[in-house]
């Protein structure tokens, strides 16, 4: 089994989905990806990822909407890349936008969609990879929620003091408890923004 995907295999693994969708005669999808699959594709990191996470759809009147559920006709392509390219049962999947406290359901940081980076594997899959900006707002996010590598991506993405206020007042929307305002000020002060933290 991959325990990862580079750059040049979620090129491929992206390539046979449109593959997959077009021979199960299924509906074109286009989904909106975050997290490490879009740092890879945009070229802002060098590094592996273990999924691909969607944030979001476009529907047929090209709005976003939730990715919940996933379509029935993307899941079946995933599970046959999966075999395939012997890959995770769900290494495509709605983990950052699947309930109520989503990301999508919480909401996007203003002008996300204007930010989207497109890519266009066939006639059955367009990708779109969200922009570094928002990377930086949601691995701000997950930093202090989870830590860990989501730290380092975050360091690794050489945020500005403004980048950096901007994402922090819009992850205070997302987690409106005192709990969460002191460690996101704690973290901001650990990696070295003490004029970050007394902004918010």
């Amino acid at each position: 089994m991959e325990e990862s995907l580079t750059g040049r295999q979620l090129d491929a693994v992206f390539k046979l989905l449109n593959g997959r969708l077009e021979r199960n005669g299924a509906h074109p999808v286009e989904i909106v990806v975050c997290g490490g699959a879009a740092l890879i594709v945009t070229g802002l990191l060098s590094r592996t990822t273990m999924d691909v996470d969607i944030v979001a759809m476009f529907d047929d009147s090209v709005e976003l909407v939730a990715p919940v559920p996933l379509p029935d006709s993307l899941l079946r392509a995933a599970r046959e890349v999966a075999e395939v390219m012997q890959l995770p049962e769900n290494w495509l999947n709605n983990g950052p936008s699947r309930g109520e406290g989503g990301l999508f359901q919480m909401g996007l940081p203003n002008g996300f969609q204007d930010r989207l980076h497109a890519h266009k594997y066939g006639e059955y899959l367009v990708v779109y990879f969200i922009d570094r900006i928002d990377q930086i707002h949601f691995k701000l996010y997950a930093s202090v929620d989870r830590g860990g590598y989501h730290i380092s991506d975050l360091k690794a993405l050489c945020p500005s003091t403004g980048e950096l206020i901007q994402a922090a007042r819009w992850t205070v929307t997302h987690d409106v408890s005192s709990e969460f305002l002191m460690l996101l000020k704690q973290l901001l002060e650990t990696l070295g923004y003490k004029d970050v933290a007394a902004e918010i």
